[in-house]
């Protein structure tokens, strides 16, 4: 089982050091610590272990470390940079196992992205040595890239030429969308194996600048140094400290202290409940400050980020999950008036924007998700996202036992999809103003109103509930999982198109498909035979 928790004093392959306003992250990959059997970490090619530990350094400089303005990113190992995603782990791993590897660091990348847009931590990246693959994808999450000018040190992004697959981390969009290389310098970068040296990595856009050996660092120290100067003073603090989730799991599940995870094997389904605070709750920026990681939007979104990542990589088979809240909805509202009311301190703006990650999360993930809105629920503000975020959703229909949901200010925009709506003027592509209108009401909504304006999918009556889910559920799980996943990655996310998109929508799908074919992994394919004296044998025909 894949455990997504760890922290830096447990890190094997990542060093985390702060100095005041900057923060250094060095990779130094232990080349024996790998996730799974058959592989070594050469030459700082990295696992899914070794992201699990860059997701976290990168939170927890976010939280932990609100004062830091730049982070560079660099190397402990001599003349390189990182090799990328480590090739035997991809040659060896199962299809379903590649492609979510491929997607969560994606979306590590992303949040590197998203400190940068919305924290103010902006990333450097000093390549010491050769950024191959995932190495310069990595650099290229960055703000800044810098390489050395030793002769032999280059840039590049061979997938194509030496694997038959694509760089499986955004490369390709971010070479023409984020850095805005020529597309016909990007066709030749991404087929030339070798890459490009620095003076012509330079001149083609791929890096920002190169320094020889001798004056590597000091250059990279004066640019650090410039960006101080330009981004003023840093977050007055001090940090919190993320603390271990306490979660109980068993055979059936995952408990945590707001969160539920049940899954049914048999049924190819789970249930994912998640609970609305309880007791009093705090109403300024100071309580909020002393509650630290217990506070409970940052707890319970923390605790169904690990419950979906758990799903994704633990749970293959579980292809449905039924989405349920517990609670009072004015607690809800009453925490999204708090968070609203103080967003401009800065751990209150951390938790809102990684409250969004999280739901983006949800949205990246390759299940099914149908939300149950009945009495005793909350989807409310906040919790209302989950039942927006689902495929489909069910409210009870019932005068003796009345089921209501909410909207609050956090729907308006806080909380936003990958293409950069909201998930309300994503489900009204065609009646924006139907999206305004409910969050202008700003009130909660019966079943009958919730039905009246689009807001749930289904309103069963009590005498059909039961039997309506039940057919529903065992509808879905009889569908191919396959036709699924691509059915609802394009469902998802309508509207205009954003590099996030792009990366998730376009690349993870094509990679899905490229990673079973014949010419990457079939028994002559490329990615099968690299490394082997056999040479791949390419079926030509184009398809």
């Amino acid at each position: 089982m894949i455990n997504f928790e760890t922290s830096p004093e447990r890190y094997r392959h990542w060093k985390l050091e702060t100095q005041g306003r900057v923060a250094t992250l060095s990779m130094d990959v232990a080349e024996d610590e790998t996730l799974a059997e058959g592989y070594k970490l050469k030459l700082n090619s990295y696992d899914l272990g070794v992201d699990i530990e860059l997701a976290d350094a990168v939170q927890r400089l976010r939280f932990e470390h609100p004062e830091v303005r730049v982070v560079v990113v660099k190397s402990l190992k001599p003349r390189i940079f990182c090799a990328g995603a480590n090739i035997y782990m991809l040659g060896t791993s199962a299809h379903g196992f590649k492609v979510n590897f491929c997607k969560y660091t994606n979306e590590t990348r992303c949040s590197i992205e998203d400190a940068s847009a919305r924290s103010g931590q902006r990333y450097v990246a000093a390549l010491n040595g050769t950024a191959s693959g995932g190495g310069y994808e990595l650099a290229i999450a960055c703000d800044e890239i810098y390489l050395v000018d030793d002769g032999n040190s280059a840039v590049s992004l061979p997938e194509v030429p030496l694997l038959g697959v694509l760089p499986g981390t955004g490369g390709l969009t971010r070479l023409v969308d984020k850095r805005k290389v020529r597309r016909d310098r990007a066709d030749v970068f991404s087929t030339l194996a070798e890459g490009l040296k620095a003076k012509r990595a330079e001149e083609w856009g791929l890096i920002d600048g190169h320094f020889p050996t001798s004056k590597f660092q000091e250059g990279v120290e004066a640019r650090v140094a410039e960006i101080l100067k330009e981004s003023g003073g840093g977050e007055a603090g001090p940090g919190i400290k993320l603390n271990p989730l306490d979660v109980e799991a068993s055979e059936t599940g995952r408990e945590y202290r707001h969160v539920s995870l049940k899954v049914n094997r048999e049924g190819r389904h789970a249930e994912l409940t998640v609970r609305a605070p309880r007791g009093e709750l705090p109403s300024s920026a100071e309580e909020i400050q002393e509650l630290g990681d217990s506070y409970w939007p940052l707890r319970a979104y923390r605790e169904l980020d690990d419950a979906l990542l758990h799903l994704r990589m633990n749970e293959p088979e579980v292809g449905l999950v039924l989405l349920r809240t517990e609670g009072e909805i004015d607690d809800v509202l009453k925490v999204d008036k708090t968070l609203v009311e103080n967003r401009e301190h800065w751990l209150v703006r951390e938790t809102i924007l990684y409250m969004a990650r999280v739901l983006r999360r949800l949205d990246l993930t390759a299940k099914s998700f149908f939300a149950l809105a009945e009495p005793g629920s909350c989807f409310a503000g906040n919790l209302l996202e989950l039942l927006l975020a689902s495929d489909r959703s069910y409210m009870l229909n019932d005068p003796e036992r009345p089921v209501e949901i909410a909207t609050s200010e956090l729907n308006a925009g806080a909380l936003p999809m990958s293409n950069g709506l909201t998930r309300l003027h994503s489900r009204f592509l065609a009646e924006p103003e139907k999206a305004d209108l409910i969050l202008e009401m700003d009130r909660s909504f019966d079943t009958e109103d919730a039905e009246d304006y689009g807001l749930v999918t289904f309103a069963p009556d009590d005498l059909d509930w039961e039997d309506e889910i039940r057919v529903a559920v065992e509808e879905r799980t009889s569908l191919s999982p396959d036709a699924l996943t691509g059915m609802e990655a394009s469902l998802r996310f309508a509207g205009q198109e954003t590099t996030d998109t792009k990366i998730f929508g376009r690349l993870t799908a094509w990679q899905n498909w490229i990673f079973q074919r014949p010419n990457a992994v079939g028994p002559q394919g490329a990615l099968t035979n690299y490394g082997k004296p056999t040479q791949p044998q390419f079926d030509y025909k184009r398809t």
